[in-house]
């Protein structure tokens, strides 16, 4: 039996009190699926565990948004000068992140610790920038970290992704390595300066299928990141010691608030089937849950998504329950749970 944490948040006012958010969207990338997994994940007895192990009182208006009131009418793919494809949905999505910012900043801006289930990772989008909003507003202009536990470095920009996928470039636009297209200044026009993080206070954890402009874009910008072989040659506990000294989060340090935006398929497919673009040779669940224990454990954590869980793909019901109770445990770990 799970017991509540005892660990002092350093930037909220109550260690309790969180805020969920849904989002049942899959408009970032084109497999369908992802849509369902907050439900999924709901029924699955996560948010009865944050409630009644966690002892968190959970904040949830019991919906799963699909957000089709912001879809447009017209979205054809975006045609963008030097970009290689069109960039696709790129309204819906943009519309779609300004109004999950909107339900994460209702959230935080009352203190409260926010967990966003999704949807696809461009969902981020949204989630980061409310989040940023919030924490400036409530602790005078303060930035936040974000930890981005992934496969996939998502930092592709119009012009270099192979795709058009915005699921493969959240970190781009909310980071402002990626503009507003001047083909549609209206796409992602909605970020401000104070949705915007700081890529030197950006660390990665778990890339192993990186693109070669992103790559480039990661060295270009000092971009602090740890692969699979970083992870192979340290092992999880130093990478994380040398992730938290990065952010100034480590034992003794300031620390700064932590948005950790973790993609379930930064986990080998062996613990979690059941998502739209696996890699073989990632994290075990043990290493995936240790990243969270210890993000938690420095009181920094503010919020965190988990996505791209995909209960509709997988070789059987065996492999999407598999899935499902890997994301669970992520958030569990991150929130609180402990071994002892």
């Amino acid at each position: 039996m799970a017991a509540p944490s005892t660990t002092h948040s350093r930037f909220l006012p109550s260690e309790n009190q969180l805020g969920v958010v849904a989002v049942g969207f899959s408009g970032g990338q084109p497999k369908p699926g992802v849509e369902a997994a907050p439900l999924a994940l709901i029924k699955s007895g996560l948010l009865d565990s944050l409630r009644n192990d966690l002892e968190f009182v959970v904040h949830h208006d019991n919906q799963v948004h699909d957000f089709t009131e912001y879809f447009p009418t017209s979205d054809p793919p975006l045609i963008i000068s030097n970009a290689r494809v069109p960039m696709l949905n790129s309204l819906t999505v943009s519309n779609v992140t300004c109004a999950i910012s909107a339900q994460v900043y209702e959230h935080a801006s009352k203190g409260r610790l926010v967990l966003t289930l999704g949807g696809d990772h461009s969902i981020a989008v949204g989630s980061i920038a409310g989040t940023a909003k919030a924490i400036r507003e409530r602790h005078d202009g303060r930035e936040i970290a974000v930890v981005w536990v992934d496969a996939h470095t998502d930092i592709n920009t119009p012009e270099t992704s192979g795709s058009g996928n915005i699921h493969g470039m959240p970190v781009a636009f909310i980071s402002g390595l990626a503009k507003p297209p001047r083909e549609s200044p209206s796409v992602f026009g909605w970020i401000k300066k104070h949705h915007m993080i700081n890529i030197s206070k950006l660390v990665y954890i778990g890339l192993r299928d990186v693109d070669p402009g992103e790559k480039i874009i990661l060295r270009e910008n000092g971009i602090r990141a740890f692969s699979m072989h970083d992870v192979d040659k340290y092992g999880i506990g130093k990478v994380m010691d040398m992730a938290l000294d990065y952010l100034n989060c480590g034992p003794g340090q300031e620390g700064m608030p932590i948005h950790l935006s973790f993609d379930v398929d930064a986990l080998d497919p062996v613990f979690a089937p059941s998502t739209g673009t696996p890699v073989r040779g990632g994290l075990t669940l043990r290493e995936g849950d240790f990243i969270c224990e210890s993000i938690h454990e420095t009181g920094c954590l503010v919020a965190m998504d988990l996505v791209e869980v995909n209960p509709l793909l997988g070789e059987n019901d065996l492999a999407r329950k598999e899935t499902i109770r890997s994301g669970c445990s992520l958030v569990r770990c991150a929130l609180g749970e402990s071994l002892l």
